[in-house]
């Protein structure tokens, strides 16, 4: 006999889960600020510009404007500048650590924002909520109705959301962005999204990924009745089941 989960109405958890995602973004923000600060990304970055600059104004051109689209003599002097540019060892450094740097900022800032919201403020605010699950009345439990564990916590936020959820698709974002991606990138997001679209409408509890992976779901708390261990989850079953057996007529 299994405890009825309340499920969480879609439209709260689109609105919790866009206030929680915002709140992320800012909280990376600030990490993103505070990592580039220690790791002086912004003095590799002026360099680059600088770098690019030099060489923009020697042959005069602007690498901001397509190759394709230049005129043949035009071309010949971006290529030149271009040339001279790669050739440039200060900016093909400056280059490779703003590279590094950008994807490593990137990530631990995630990281950190996931671990901190999803991770720390449930531990303080208790019933797996976040800001946004409190706002909205919302929780998240075990799918037989017990309160989630410290390893279902971490496994939802880090494995769930930052590794699937959110690196896949940044990383995939970069790679577009920077031209090394093809067609590949595309297919994985839009893998990525009719998986999403497949828990939801298959999986009983209506669990996104990073639900499956951790074994919750989101509940209505203030109609949801949370167990704290399985033993009270059993006992409780076993007093429904002998409350339905004395009611029952032989």
């Amino acid at each position: 006999m299994e405890h009825a989960l309340q499920k969480a109405s879609l439209g709260k958890r689109i609105a919790a889960g866009i206030l929680d995602g915002i709140l992320i973004c800012i909280l990376a923000t600030g990490f993103a600020f505070l990592l580039s600060v220690l790791l002086g990304y912004d003095g590799y970055n002026q360099t680059l510009k600088d770098g690019y600059s030099r060489y923009e104004t020697q042959y005069g051109v602007s690498f901001d404007i397509p190759r394709e689209e230049l005129s043949d003599a035009d071309r010949e002097k971006w290529d030149a500048a271009y040339k001279a540019l790669s050739q440039d060892e200060e900016v093909i450094q400056a280059y490779n650590v703003v590279l590094n740097l950008t994807l490593v900022i990137a990530s631990v800032a995630i990281l950190l924002s996931v671990l901190a919201w999803e991770f720390a403020v449930p531990l303080l605010l208790h019933n797996g909520q976040t800001v946004g699950k409190k706002v909205f009345s919302l929780g998240l439990v075990r799918v037989d109705g017990v309160q989630v564990t410290n390893l279902q916590l971490m496994v939802r936020a880090l494995l769930g959301k930052f590794t699937v959820e959110i690196m896949i698709p940044v990383f995939v974002i970069l790679m577009v962005f920077w031209g090394i991606s093809g067609l590949i990138g595309p297919i994985v997001l839009l893998a990525l999204l009719v998986a999403q679209a497949i828990c939801l409408c298959v999986s009983k509890t209506n669990a996104l990924l990073h639900d499956q992976m951790a074994g919750t779901a989101v509940v209505d708390i203030s109609s949801q009745r949370i167990f704290r261990s399985t033993e009270d989850l059993i006992a409780y079953q076993k007093q429904v089941a002998a409350e339905r057996a004395a009611r029952q007529t032989y």
